[in-house]
């Protein structure tokens, strides 16, 4: 994850520590076989996207664990050499690129939910390597696998360059995809195998202190859930129904139907922002409908057969709560209809936002 011309700096001892973990060529050139098995035994619909953003052990462990997302896999992308290996691409001797392919689910997560989470996992206005990394092989950029996913990630990089939250413009280019070789196996899920060379690696790299500096925490810690005895308390009956006991409200006769107003959905339980008004639309429904969430890493999103159909409900991570459901039958670009209840939820009206601490979610609004 280096470039050479980095060794004299104070993280001389970490880094040549990890040159020597990532320099195993013996290994072969596989998927992990577990991340091989979910991909043969997942009998759901399947999409791919590609992205590279520096240190791909970095932009990798973000998206794993989210649900809808199948497999996230390390490797080298958008080169003409068959068959790269670390050594080469590392050292800056291909035309590829470290990159994460995920393999995800439509019908549970949208790619436009995975891009909003990629510009997140690194500095997208770096040019010419990212953090230490330096050099071609460690330059972001998003691959894109046909005319949509191009339209997606085009109208979101304009969006962000709009949202003031940069200095720089966002310079991740947008790269048609051409193919894609999974790094060696000692790459894959390197922050669970080598856990502390991985945290001390984002620390030392600045990688960390970047990201915190321009996007809002998404936590427990900062959002959670009080005890059901104090929600008996605190809520009303139906939204003690549906959040703890995974109730229906009555289409059209909730709150939030029919409310068009600015602003931003939060979890009535912990506060955690949820859906932004500009992705809410008429599903006709009966109930709040939106295209995408905010993060989907503050949803979780189980998923069962039992009736012989897919469903997939919505909860609040944070909140540990009931939202609602999601369904394969919206708009684009998604395609998914985020159908919530608005007992569930709590409205911020924009001109409120900052005063309520949610202020770094106003340009998702306008």
């Amino acid at each position: 994850m280096f470039s050479s011309n980095k060794l004299m700096t104070p993280m001389l001892s970490l880094i040549v520590a990890l040159m020597f973990a990532c320099g195993n060529t013996s290994v072969q050139n596989q998927e992990d076989a577990a991340d091989a098995a979910k991909l043969a035994d997942y009998k759901g619909k399947t999409e791919v996207a590609t992205f590279a953003g520096g240190c791909f052990w970095c932009v990798e462990a973000p998206f794993e664990g989210i649900d809808g997302v199948i497999t996230a896999i390390s490797g080298y992308a958008g080169g003409k050499e068959k068959n790269p290996t670390y050594g080469e691409v590392s050292s800056g001797n291909t035309s590829h690129r470290e990159s994460v392919q995920i393999t995800f689910d439509p019908e549970v997560i949208s790619y436009s939910e995975l891009v909003d989470i990629f510009w997140q996992t690194y500095d997208p206005t770096d040019v010419g390597g990212s953090f230490y990394d330096r050099g071609s092989q460690y330059e972001s950029a998003i691959f894109y696998h046909d005319a949509e996913q191009k339209k997606v990630a085009e109208e979101s990089k304009k969006l962000l360059d709009k949202s003031g939250k940069f200095e720089k413009p966002v310079a991740t280019p947008l790269i048609k995809y051409t193919n894609f070789y999974p790094a060696e196996e000692y790459h894959q899920d390197y922050y669970k195998k080598s856990p502390q060379d991985y945290y001390s690696y984002r620390s030392g790299s600045g990688r960390d202190k970047f990201i915190k500096a321009h996007w809002p925490e998404l936590s427990e810690k900062e959002y959670n859930a009080p005890p059901k005895s104090e929600l008996k308390k605190t809520l009303t009956d139906l939204q003690y129904e549906v959040t703890q006991e995974d109730a229906t409200e009555m289409s059209f006769q909730n709150e939030y139907n029919g409310n068009h107003e600015k602003g931003i959905y939060v979890d009535i339980v912990s506060g955690a922002p949820l859906f932004s008004s500009k992705d809410k639309y008429e599903s006709g429904s009966g109930w709040p409908s939106f295209t995408k969430p905010i993060d989907a890493r503050a949803l979780e999103k189980p998923t069962d057969d039992d009736l012989g159909m897919l469903r997939v409900e919505v909860r609040s991570k944070f909140g540990k709560s009931h939202i609602g459901h999601v369904f394969y039958d919206g708009p684009e670009p998604t395609s998914l209809r985020y159908c919530m209840n608005s007992a569930a939820m709590k409205f911020i009206p924009k001109e409120e936002m900052e005063a309520k601490g949610y202020g770094e979610y106003v340009w998702l609004v306008d």
